[in-house]
């Protein structure tokens, strides 16, 4: 599955676009955020996310989790967000 990585830069719209997108294809969908400005994006786009699949009657859940990433030779880690879809 395709990860979706998140920065503070990134477009809460767009990624809520990809996010729908996924979802639609595989009923899941995966992002990666390092730091709390790229955090704060992507909870952004999950709940832009909910309203653009909602009129379709599905439901997305967001799951929370800690993620070791390799960043230019370190490890840092960050948040891993799974978005499934409950109907």
């Amino acid at each position: 599955m395709e990860v979706l990585k998140i920065s503070s830069k990134s477009n809460p719209n767009s990624v809520a676009g990809a996010i729908a997108g996924l979802v639609k294809e595989s009923n899941k969908a995966e992002m990666q955020a390092i730091g709390a400005g790229a955090l704060n994006q992507a909870v952004k786009a999950v709940a832009i996310a909910r309203g653009f699949v909602a009129p379709a009657g599905v439901d997305l859940v967001c799951i929370p989790a800690f993620a070791d990433v390799e960043v230019e030779g370190e490890n840092r880690t960050g948040m891993k967000l799974i978005i499934e879809s409950r109907k």
